[in-house]
């Protein structure tokens, strides 16, 4: 009986002494739960575009943009993150923008693998309008391709390097064609990006005055259907943001060269690319010089909380002398109330093929002396 009350005397001095223990792998495991998050979009633009005479008659049109799904899960520190789109039919239908599953390794380094975000020139966006800077239809902002990334953060500097394999790749047939049904512009007609290497490297410095200087650089191969040889492309971005109170200034000097392979009927100094279901003509040498302002506003009327005037400024100039230049200013206010997000653009372009003219060549022969357009938009969101 004596040994039975001391075993049941260090028992309860055992549980008693790892009741902690016990009680941090429970806690530990119910923070490890699977979490899982749906969010999402749904948004209309209207629209009064100086060359399309119907609209002006008619003093604009106001109709369906897209909307977005956005799940979001994590488990153990093993995350996804996805985003599909369904816009109209005209406009490349249904496609991923992005979708990646990751794993942290700590609170500064992770790994991405899937169709992930391109890490190049100013994160995440080049721009703070709807439209985004010049930069975008050419592949060189807010793009996503197929492949891996690794991502280190701290408090002075932020880097990532990446693998890409390819673009978004809608069939496994081989000697097809790259569909132009996607979110971020890529090289389709009878080229097809593969073996891209980025890397992106940001200097974060100051104290009440935050700066962020950086380099950007990638280099990929470019597959001929009609020759079945690699060509290359290249780019390298110097990059500079800085915020001070509620102001932010972002410039970029962006530098693109693509060395295709064509056959002996194919230009070199031109190539496609293709999003929204319809493929242009860029050139294939050129550089783009941005430079963006913005300033935020508290406001308190009623449901709107903040106004974040911008603008925008691109310029790419064509290596090659026959081909004229393509700019883009936007000059707007982005406001939000609550979920609910509001662009209000005046869009001007001067060969640029979202921006009047004629949209197949604008980005790479371009028209000399050609006349300005510009298109005043408002795109209404709601984001949850």
């Amino acid at each position: 009986m004596f040994k039975i009350l001391k075993l049941s005397y260090f028992l309860r001095l055992a549980v008693f002494l790892l009741f902690p223990f016990f009680s941090f792998s429970q806690e530990k495991e119910e923070k490890e739960k699977p979490k899982l998050e749906l969010g999402g979009a749904v948004r209309f633009n209207y629209i009064n575009s100086s060359w399309k005479e119907e609209q002006k008659k008619k003093g604009g049109e106001f109709g369906y943009d897209m909307i977005a799904l956005k799940p979001k899960a994590s488990y153990k520190g093993v995350f996804l993150n996805a985003e599909y789109r369904f816009y109209s039919e005209a406009f490349g239908g249904g496609f991923l923008k992005q979708g990646w599953v990751g794993y942290k390794f700590n609170e500064k380094n992770q790994i991405h693998a899937g169709l992930v975000y391109v890490p190049f020139g100013i994160q995440q966006y080049n721009s703070n309008n709807w439209f985004f800077n010049i930069t975008y239809y050419v592949g060189l902002e807010d793009d996503h391709d197929m492949g891996f990334k690794y991502i280190h953060e701290d408090e002075n500097f932020e880097y990532a390097f990446a693998f890409f394999k390819n673009a978004e790749e809608l069939n496994f047939i081989g000697g097809q064609e790259n569909n132009s049904s996607r979110y971020a512009y890529d090289v389709v007609g009878r080229n097809k990006e593969t073996n891209q290497v980025n890397g992106n490297f940001v200097w974060k410095f100051g104290g009440h005055v935050n700066h962020r200087m950086g380099f950007s650089a990638q280099y990929g191969q470019l597959y001929n259907l009609d020759t079945k040889e690699n060509g290359d492309h290249y780019a390298f971005a110097l990059h500079y943001e800085v915020y001070y109170h509620d102001w932010n200034f972002k410039i970029s000097l962006n530098h693109v060269a693509h060395n295709p392979e064509n056959g002996e009927d194919s230009s070199n100094d031109i190539l496609q690319m293709g999003a929204y279901g319809t493929p242009y003509e860029i050139a294939a040498d050129f550089d783009i010089y941005t430079l963006s302002a913005s300033r935020k506003f508290d406001i308190n009327w009623g449901p709107f909380e903040k106004i974040e005037a911008y603008n925008d400024f691109g310029w790419m100039r064509k290596k090659k002398d026959e081909f004229d230049s393509s700019l883009m200013n936007v000059t707007g206010f982005k406001i939000t109330a609550s979920n609910l997000l509001t662009f209000v653009d005046y869009a001007a372009g001067y060969n640029h093929s979202w921006l009047g003219g004629n949209f197949v060549d604008d980005f790479s022969t371009g028209t000399p002396g050609a006349k300005w357009e510009a298109r005043f938009n408002i795109n209404v969101g709601y984001y949850f």
